[in-house]
Order: structure tokens, then sequence, then C-alpha cells
């Protein structure tokens, strides 16, 4: 297969080197708005850098357009990536979120679908080992009635002040994650949410008009609680887990021997010796297993794990959430359009 890929940061750079080794991809190529960059990750991973544009109609040396594009551009390109990849008929795979807001998601959304063309988003915790477990336990009932979901994400330092205005704000940025992966986990939608935030840490978020620090209780539609909070802050490390309790066990995931969690009982677990220090490295497999499945799902071997759709509903909730901050009020799902 023939591998397009957009966006050659952080991100893409960790993409771009999963693609070049699996081996169902015979070319890789590589575009970035950065000739320089696309450049020095080709170099990398042996892959071809090549103009956007060119990539999209295989102009130049590429002779083609390629078999499917992996999109990690800067979030604001995003949605003009996807509904150019539709109109090529090129499956995609899209870097989270779609667009930052709900007219962009849901008119990049209304591309593909009148594209009838194929996009997955990335939410890679959907393919993360422990989440796995946890959503097999409750839909296969080891917790009985499901009663309550505990939700961290917490990243060990802030970002750089000139991605916050860019990024969403933490509710659209980091917590859509955890949105998302409650939705696969336990198979309930949210029905409403209440939510606060803190800006009392760098001055940088409260500049941005956002927060370093937030909190949501969540009601589901069958009843059960779930709380999500989140910090850019957690200098202990990054910290990622789920806790989900019902009336017949409980278990947790994201609890192993690098969660940056210390004990204060006596004879208690202490600090970790090398806790987490990012997502990329605690999400690695996770982050490979997504590509492979994007690799099946264009082959025609897998049903798309995780559409656009399933996209929407989480920046939905993170949407309520913002609301809920701003007005200091609960917010019923149904307020929120594209429902």
């Amino acid at each position: 297969m023939r591998i397009g890929l957009i966006g050659t940061g952080r991100i893409g750079t960790f993409h771009a080197e999963v693609l070049s080794r699996h081996p169902a991809v015979d070319a890789l190529l590589l575009a970035d708005a950065d000739p320089e960059r696309a450049a020095a990750s080709a170099l990398r991973t042996g892959g071809t850098a090549i103009a956007v544009d060119d990539l999209f109609t295989g102009a130049g040396e590429v002779q083609g357009p390629p078999d499917a594009v992996v999109i990690c551009s800067a979030t604001a390109a995003h949605a003009g990536l996807i509904a150019r990849a539709a109109r090529a008929g090129l499956p995609a795979f899209c870097e989270k979120p779609i667009a930052l807001d709900l007219p962009g998601t849901l008119a990049a959304l209304a591309e593909v679908e009148a594209a009838g063309s194929l996009l997955q988003l990335g939410f890679m915790r959907r393919f993360d080992a422990g989440y796995g477990e946890a959503r097999a336990a409750v839909r296969d009932g080891r917790l009985g009635r499901l009663h309550t979901v505990r939700a961290v994400t917490s990243d060990p330092a802030p970002p750089p002040a000139a991605y916050l205005p860019l990024s969403g704000g933490l509710y659209r940025d980091c917590l859509v994650h955890d949105f998302d992966i409650l939705r696969w986990v336990t198979g309930r939608e949210v029905s409403e949410v209440y939510a606060t935030g803190s800006d009392t840490g760098p001055a940088m978020f409260r500049e941005a008009g956002d927060v370093d620090t937030a909190a949501a209780l969540l009601t589901l539609d069958d009843g059960a609680l779930a709380t999500a909070t989140a910090t850019r802050c957690n200098g202990a490390g990054y910290d990622v887990r789920m806790e989900l309790a019902g009336e017949l066990d409980q278990i947790a995931v994201g609890l192993d021997d690098r969660t940056p969690l210390t004990s204060a009982e006596p004879g208690g677990p202490g600090a970790p010796a090398k806790p987490w220090p990012g997502f990329l490295e605690r999400f690695a497999p996770a982050y490979e297993a997504e590509l492979d499945a994007f690799l099946r799902v264009v082959r025609g071997e897998l049903a798309n794990p995780c559409d656009g759709r399933e996209a929407l509903h989480a920046l939905r909730i993170a949407e309520a959430c913002e609301v809920s901050r701003r007005e200091r009020r609960p917010v019923a799902m149904d307020e929120i359009p594209g429902g």
C-alpha cells in the first residue's frame, strides 16, 4: 500500500515511523506545510517528502495519489484536509479532533458522507489493552450494575503558551479522550453534565481564556455517575486512569508500576522508579494498533472502529462542559446541536 501522511510534527513523525515499519506499507509519502520538516522526517523513515497538493493530485515524482492518507497536521487544518480527502475518494485517518467547533465538525462530516468515503478518528485509548479489558468486564457483567466511573487525565507539564489559543481548551483538547472512552467502555450515552475549571496556575492559561485544571460530573443515560478530571500541571508524571465500580466488583485501568501515584499509607506503594513521562510512551502500543486497524479497514478486512460520528459525540460532551463552566449550571445533552 502507498500511504500519504500530512503533518510531520511530534505525533506525525511517530505515526510515520510506525507506518514505515508496517509490512503492508510499500511506500510512505510525507507532506507538511514546512517542506524542510517533511524532508527531515522522510530521511528518518525512508519515506518520500512531497508537497501537500501533489499528494492529493499524484503530480510530480510520486506518479499517482496514495491508497489512503493519515492526517496529523495542525488542528485548524483537519477539517479542510478531511474534506479534500473525501472529494478525492481517499480513505482518511485523522488525529482528533475533526475541528474545534461543532459547525466545522458537521461540515467536514457532511463532506465525508456525501462522498461515501472512509474516515477513521484517532482515539487511541480504544486500542489500549486495559481499556479493552474494562469494556469486556462491563459488557459481560463481571462488575454487576455499574454505578460509578472515575476518569483521570493529568499531563506532567503545560504545553507551550502558543499552543493554548489553538487547542480548543482543556475540555476539547484533553478531556475529549475521556468522554470518548467513557462511551466506548460503558456502552452508555451522557445525558447531562456539570463542569467547572480552575485557572489559578500559570498565567498563560488565563491569557488564553483556558483553564489548567478541570472537573466534570456526567450523568449517564442509565443513571450511573461518572467524574472526569484533568490538569496540565501534574508534576509527578503522566497519569491516565479509569476506575469502574459496580455492585459486584471494581477495576482500574492504567494502574501499574509506572503510574505516578504514591500511597500515603504506612507500607503502601511508593513513588514509581520510572513514571510515565508522556502520552507517546504510555500509549505507544495503542497508537500502533490503531494504525494497523486503519490499514485493515482500507483493505476491507475490518469494520471502521471509530468513525467521524464517534468524534462528534465526544465533542458534543466537551461543548456541553464548556457551556456548563461558563454559565455555572448543569447542561442537558439535548441542548447541544448535532445530536
